[in-house]
C-alpha cells in the first residue's frame, strides 16, 4: 500500500472516529424560550438546561381558599419582588396538600404579565444553583426559583449549595433572583430525639446542641416563613363547594354533595385542599352532565 492510501485510510478513520464522539458528547446548549413564563431545569449527558413548560398550570389566587393570611402575605412580598423593591426568600412548611404549592403556581399567573418568571429546581439538581443564576444574571425578567417538597438528609450535597445562594456565599446576591421552597419539614431536615441531648443548660437558659443548630441554620436563611395547618371541616368543604361552582354544578347540586364530601375526608383521612380538589374532580365527572 502506498503512503497515499495510507494516508487517506488514517483521514478515513479519523473521520468514523469523530462520527463516534459526536454521538457520545452532549449537544451543544440551546439558548431558553425566553418568551416562556416556566421553566425547568433538566439535566442530560452530563449539562443542564433550561426547559421551556408548554402548558402551565392555570391556577389563580381566587382558587386557593381558606389560606388568606398566607396568600396576603406572599403576595405582598412578590408585588415587592416584582416591583423592582427589596423582598425576601420563603419557605412554606406545613402539612400536606394545604395549598402551599398551588400558592406559587398561582402568583405566576397573578404577575406574569409583570415579568415574573418561574423555574422548578429539583432537590436532586440544587448544586446547578451556581450555573443557574449565571444564565440568568443579565436578564430583565424577575426569576422565583421553586424548589417542591424539599427536604435533605445529612451530608447531601444540594444542602450546601442552597445555603451558598441563600446568603450570596463569594458572589454577590442577585436582584432579580428569590428562592421559593416548600416542605413538611419546618427546618428542611430531619430531627432526631437524640439530639435534644446535645441541649446544654447555661444560666437557666437552654442552648440547643450543634446537630440541632447546623439545622436550623438552613431554614433560617429564607426571610419570610408561612405556615400551613389542616383544614377543619367547614374550610375543607367550602374549598370543595368551590371547586364544584368551578366545574358548573348547580346549587341543588353542590348542597347534595355534602355528605359524600364528608364520606370522602373519612376514607382519605385528612381534610385538605387536594383532599377536596380530588372529590370535586370526581363528582362534578359523575355529575356534571345532569348539572347541564
Amino acid at each position: 500500500m502506498s503512503s497515499r492510501d495510507g494516508f487517506e485510510s488514517l483521514i478515513a478513520r479519523a473521520h468514523a472516529l469523530f462520527d463516534r464522539l459526536e454521538q457520545i458528547l452532549p449537544p451543544a446548549p440551546v439558548e431558553p424560550d425566553w418568551k416562556a413564563i416556566a421553566f425547568r431545569w433538566r439535566r442530560s449527558n452530563g449539562r443542564g438546561r433550561l426547559e421551556a413548560v408548554a402548558h402551565p398550570h392555570k391556577l389563580r389566587l381566587t382558587d386557593l381558599r381558606d389560606i388568606d393570611v398566607q396568600k396576603a402575605r406572599i403576595k405582598a412580598n412578590t408585588q415587592q419582588f416584582v416591583d423592582g423593591k427589596p423582598a425576601n426568600n420563603v419557605l412554606l412548611t406545613g402539612a400536606r396538600g394545604t395549598g402551599k404549592s398551588s400558592l406559587v403556581k398561582a402568583l405566576l399567573n397573578e404577575y406574569a404579565k409583570k415579568g415574573l418568571r418561574l423555574i422548578e429546581v429539583d432537590r436532586d439538581d440544587l448544586t446547578d444553583l451556581p450555573d443557574i443564576t449565571d444564565l440568568i444574571a443579565s436578564r430583565p425578567e424577575r426569576f422565583i426559583i421553586y424548589c417542591d417538597d424539599l427536604s435533605f438528609e445529612s451530608g447531601e450535597p444540594g444542602y450546601k449549595a442552597l445555603k451558598s445562594i441563600l446568603d450570596g456565599s463569594v458572589s454577590a446576591v442577585l436582584d432579580n433572583v428569590l428562592i421559593y421552597a416548600t416542605s413538611n419539614r419546618r427546618h428542611l431536615m430531619p430531627e432526631y430525639f437524640s439530639e435534644n441531648r446535645e441541649a446544654k443548660h447555661v444560666d437557666g437558659e437552654v442552648h440547643p446542641g450543634e446537630a440541632i443548630e447546623e439545622k436550623v441554620s438552613l431554614s433560617e436563611r429564607f426571610g419570610l416563613w408561612l405556615s400551613f395547618y389542616p383544614f377543619d371541616q367547614d374550610a375543607y368543604l367550602n374549598i370543595v363547594n368551590h371547586w364544584l361552582k368551578r366545574f358548573g354544578l348547580s346549587a341543588a347540586d353542590i348542597e347534595a354533595a355534602r355528605s359524600a364530601a364528608l364520606l370522602w375526608s373519612l376514607e382519605r383521612g385528612a381534610r385538605s385542599g387536594r383532599v377536596a380538589w380530588q372529590f370535586a374532580r370526581d363528582w362534578a365527572g359523575q355529575h356534571a352532565a345532569r348539572s347541564k
